[in-house]
């Protein structure tokens, strides 16, 4: 616990200055450590108006076989300024760090179950989407590694833009039980990245992601994936957080460096079981802050398009 702390007083005592972000959530190039080993208009009211049909049973396993006949590869259009594995350089601006986070991870799967990660952030616009998106494309990097990213944001949706993809159908048609898991899976360009997107808008969302067919989504396609990468809601606005960490094996908090405040982490760092908790990943820090990021980046270039504020 008490390295998770300091970890947060450290996100607060951090005086660099930023401003404005492109899509909501998906933002500056990611910077740790942080702690430990880590240094992280509604179409329908259909929930109201009828009763959810029962949660069924999980039916014959998904064979992979299945898995890639039924996902042939689609056409993204991601934005290459915020996916960073997306873009042709391989020393892109900021990738070492999601490569030394990935690193990390698989350091503590040598002590613990660990393949379903919640990336969480206590308020919106602290890079939570942004963290999600490319941690989930620098595990499909390493060949043979099969990682599906979900966007589980069922209020405030962004991965499918930042992708450049169609958000439905998704997720919300599924716990709506209205597709099965197959349908709803995309595979773009990038041949081991899988994608869930958030689906329809829907009212109700709390209930809709706590009716238990998350739970059976996560149980049927966990053996198809070396890692499922899962965004959700802010934390302390809304309880949909906590609840999906509930079927995860960990969560990473993504803080905004000098942004949030220490206290308002601290609260969102209790709607999770401090034994899912694996770390901070500090959002946003400048190069000058880091010597050896600073030096990794002015040898690389800058990121075409970044504002200078984003570091």
């Amino acid at each position: 616990m008490s390295r998770i702390h300091d970890a947060l007083k450290r996100a607060q005592q951090d005086r660099s200055i930023y401003e404005g972000i492109g899509v909501e959530d998906v933002e500056a190039p990611v910077a740790m450590p942080a702690t430990g080993p880590i240094p992280v208009t509604p179409a329908s009211d259909a929930v109201r108006s009828h009763t959810l049909p029962p949660v069924s049973p999980a039916s014959e396993p998904i064979a992979v076989e299945t898995l890639l006949a039924s996902c042939p590869p689609t056409t993204w259009l991601p934005d290459t300024k915020t996916m960073l594995f997306f873009d042709t350089e391989e020393h892109v601006h900021g990738a070492e760090q999601f490569r030394t986070l990935r690193s990390q991870l698989y350091q503590f799967r040598e002590r613990q179950p660990l393949r379903k990660i919640l990336v969480a952030s206590s308020v919106p616009r602290e890079g939570r989407s942004f963290v999600a998106a490319n941690l989930a494309q620098v595990m499909a990097r390493q060949p043979g590694c099969r990682a599906l990213l979900i966007d589980a944001d069922l209020r405030n949706p962004r991965l499918h833009l930042a992708l450049g993809t169609s958000p439905s159908p998704g997720l919300s048609e599924y716990l709506l039980s209205e597709t099965e898991e197959l349908g709803i899976i995309q595979n773009g360009q990038m041949k081991n990245l899988f994608f869930v997107a958030s689906g329809r808008p829907v009212s109700g969302q709390t209930e809709i992601v706590s009716n238990g067919r998350l739970k059976l989504l996560l149980d049927r396609l966990e053996p198809l994936f070396d890692w499922i990468i899962i965004d959700s809601p802010a934390a302390i606005p809304v309880s949909d957080a906590g609840l999906i960490a509930n079927f995860c094996d960990g969560v990473l908090m993504v803080v905004r460096s000098n942004s949030t405040p220490f206290d308002i982490v601290r609260k969102a760092q209790q709607k999770f079981n401090d034994e899912r908790v694996l770390g901070v990943v500090l959002n946003g820090i400048p190069s000058e802050i880091d010597p050896q990021t600073q030096h990794y980046f002015r040898t690389s270039g800058p990121l075409s398009g970044q504002k200078e504020a984003q570091g």
